[in-house]
């Protein structure tokens, strides 16, 4: 059995909420079917270039939404698991050193990766279980992308990985071209649509227009397809929040689509940083 996870990050600074991160897992039992899915669905849609958040419109809503369908048609049934982390611009992190200021985007990806999945609670079976990460090209010098893929391959040393037979086969953490990858691009989709909602770009409007733009609108109707979606995996779900555990701790690995609010271990509430209460709301109305 081997887990292949494809990630990515998007917004890296938003209005209310900063740091995207997501992350597809897929077993291996299930890769032929899945992948053979999502392909079947873009070729019916007539989808011939890259599906991307930023490339949504008006003209192409409907096949946004047939091809998002079929993806979280695979999350019903087991087949796809899906994390979204971000943190939010109000809670201020204390007492960072110049390093972590400066490697920010490679610590919260890390932590990412270690913790949203559950990986402590995806095994109870005696074997060894192999994963391949696959990372959307990272953005910093080779060096520091190299050195960030070691500390991934390093987690096999961790103890709950090692309690849980996880191991990583040998150039199984590789960066890719998400034009390649369907799992990327579903995700892109969606990571970019909780980005766009959780920091009201849902209101923007054209500089000198009162009304909002077709595009902007096109994107607010994607994003609402793509809640009622994920309200089906959890009913009332707040996408702003970290998602609950109604059973206990292994819901961080049994559970279809989650998302974390990341907050340093130490931190400080920023007011002004709020959005008011009535705008705070982060379900669709």
């Amino acid at each position: 059995m081997e887990y292949f996870i494809w990630c990515d990050e998007s917004v890296k600074k938003g209005r209310y909420f900063s740091n995207f991160y997501g992350g597809v897992l897929i077993k291996s039992k299930d890769l032929s079917f899945v992948q053979r899915k999502l392909k079947k669905v873009c070729e019916d849609v007539g989808f011939g270039n890259e599906i991307k958040w930023q490339k949504v419109t008006e003209q192409y809503l409907e096949k946004y939404k047939t091809v998002i369908d079929a993806f979280f048609d695979l999350m019903e049934e087991g087949k796809i698991k899906m994390r979204v982390m971000f943190t939010q611009n109000s809670n201020k992190p204390l007492n960072l050193s110049e390093d972590q200021i400066q490697d920010e985007f490679f610590i919260l990806y890390y932590q990412f990766f270690k913790h949203a999945f559950g990986f402590a609670y995806s095994n109870d079976t005696s074997k060894t279980i192999h994963l391949r990460a696959y990372f959307d090209a990272l953005p910093d010098k080779i060096e520091k992308n190299n050195r960030f893929k070691e500390f991934i391959k390093n987690l096999e040393n961790n103890r709950q990985f090692q309690l849980a037979r996880l191991r990583f086969r040998k150039d199984a953490i590789t960066e890719v071209d998400s034009h390649k990858h369907l799992p990327l691009q579903m995700m892109d989709v969606v990571l970019g649509a909780m980005a766009f909602r959780l920091n009201d770009m849902h209101k923007e409007k054209p500089i000198g227009k009162k009304r909002r733009g077709k595009r902007t609108i096109a994107k607010e109707k994607l994003y609402k397809h793509i809640y009622a979606r994920v309200n089906k995996l959890h009913k009332g779900f707040n996408i702003g929040v970290s998602t609950g555990k109604q059973t206990g701790p292994e819901d961080h690995w049994e559970d279809a689509y989650r998302h974390w609010n990341f907050k340093s271990s130490e931190y400080e509430l920023d007011t002004s940083q709020l959005k008011s209460k009535k705008k705070n709301s982060v379900l669709p109305t």
